[in-house]
């Protein structure tokens, strides 16, 4: 769970958002969801928790406009509608469930209005704990966009479908095919962080030369020689390794040798599209 703030300031021609408070909560909802099908009343409750303690947030920063939307695990859950009703009455939240694709969309729309890369050839990639979100955009066209249950938490899990894998694999095949100066764009934690603890801080990006190497270093480490080496948290040196194998696949599929890291993610969406609106 992500609480972000930010303060949206036009200036001349463009937008300068400043982000004001960042709070992340680790609640992992998948790992019931993506075991059991429905999300148990342990991590209902803490949810429920979470959302009042965003909203106390939010009134103490004087916050005007927002949108809480909930992914994957809550797509997938028996019980998702029924929690989120429970969320509105308590805590006065209302959650929308997204789909797969209006995930990828508010990420990536955004992104590509505000770079002004509205004929570049790009390929988005966002994984996270229960799916990977793929935009595909060639000359202002949007050839792909899909999400594919392939997630961090699902391979944590063995919960990851073998013919959805091969569906994602054949997906990125098709859609590359042909195309030329095509450019990977990765989004998430973990290639946040892969990026943050690599040598490539001023390059903007990561080499697949890297990325198969710290998959290859990190996959012979326990968690806990992880979390050591690199100061890691215990859920994401738990999550890194299935995050590795997902990028790493991915670029290999599209022939590409490198990962450009903007560091973009679904609550900067929001907070653009809430402007924008």
């Amino acid at each position: 769970m992500r609480l972000l703030v930010s303060q949206a300031v036009p200036y001349e021609n463009q937008v300068d958002f400043t982000k004001l408070s960042l709070v992340r909560i680790p609640l992992r909802l998948g790992v019931d969801v993506f075991q059991h099908g429905s999300i148990g009343e342990e991590k209902a409750l803490a949810l429920m928790k979470c959302m009042q303690s965003f909203k106390l947030i939010m009134e103490v920063y004087g916050v005007e406009r927002f949108r809480a939307c909930a992914t994957s695990a809550m797509r997938d859950a028996s019980n998702g509608v029924e929690i989120v009703k429970r969320i509105a009455v308590e805590s006065g939240i209302e959650i929308d469930i997204i789909t797969g694709k209006e995930e990828a969309a508010i990420i990536y729309d955004t992104h590509m209005k505000e770079a002004g890369l509205d004929k570049a050839t790009r390929l988005y990639v966002d994984v996270g704990g229960g799916s990977t979100e793929l935009t595909l955009y060639a000359e202002g066209e949007r050839i792909l966009q899909d999400s594919f249950n392939v997630g961090t938490i699902r391979m944590m899990h063995g919960s990851v479908d073998q013919a959805v894998w091969e569906e994602m694999k054949a997906a990125v095949k098709r859609s590359v095919k042909g195309l030329k100066s095509l450019s990977v764009i990765g989004s998430g934690g973990n290639i946040n962080k892969l990026f943050s603890i690599s040598n490539a801080k001023n390059s903007g990006g990561l080499t697949k030369v890297e990325l198969d190497a710290f998959l290859k270093e990190l996959s012979g480490l326990s968690v806990t020689e992880r979390m050591h080496r690199y100061n890691l948290r215990q859920e994401r040196a738990e999550v890194i390794v299935p995050a590795l194998q997902i990028y790493t696949s991915i670029l290999k599929w599209a022939t590409i040798d490198s990962i450009e890291v903007p560091r973009i993610g679904l609550a900067d969406g929001l907070i653009r599209e809430l402007y924008y609106q």
